[in-house]
């Protein structure tokens, strides 16, 4: 496993939450949100797809943990595509970032899962707590079935 240090910067989004057990639900609030995106023309080649889980399904319960399906925004998105039902706007507030490339199916996000947290501890690098795990989606990444597992780290 290849992991690279990367500075992801603050980043606008658009963002729709699913609450609930992580799963194919997740899938569902991403599909929102491209749906969304399209109508505004904000999914682009440039656009930039994150999936973010906000809690930790070992310590929340499953009914109560949260996932956002985000879209990163041009500067004057908030005036040409107002949300809408579930959309909701926020930013990222961006940091220094563990990432790796991978297959974008259950078994490779395991085992990357598995895999990627003692590897930083083995690097001397610990996560940071304060920042949340992220799913970062490209339109290339997205047409090659892959993502990056993006892991805040504190340097």
């Amino acid at each position: 496993m290849k992991i690279q240090l990367e500075t992801v910067p603050a980043t606008r989004i658009a963002y729709v939450r699913q609450t609930g057990p992580y799963g194919p639900h997740n899938a569902q609030a991403m599909d929102q949100l491209k749906q969304w995106a399209r109508k505004h023309q904000l999914l682009t080649g440039s656009a930039v797809l994150f999936g973010i889980p906000q809690d930790n399904p070992e310590t929340t319960l499953p009914e109560q943990c949260r996932y956002d399906a985000c879209i990163s925004l041009p500067e004057d998105a908030s005036t040409a595509a107002p949300a809408e039902g579930s959309v909701l706007y926020g930013q990222l507030s961006g940091g220094t970032y563990a990432i790796v490339t991978i297959e974008h199916t259950t078994e490779a996000m395991q085992q990357a899962w598995a895999e990627l947290i003692p590897a930083l501890h083995g690097s001397g690098r610990q996560m940071d707590s304060n920042k949340p795990v992220m799913e970062r989606y490209t339109g290339d990444m997205i047409r090659n079935h892959l993502c990056q597992l993006c892991i805040p780290v504190v340097m």
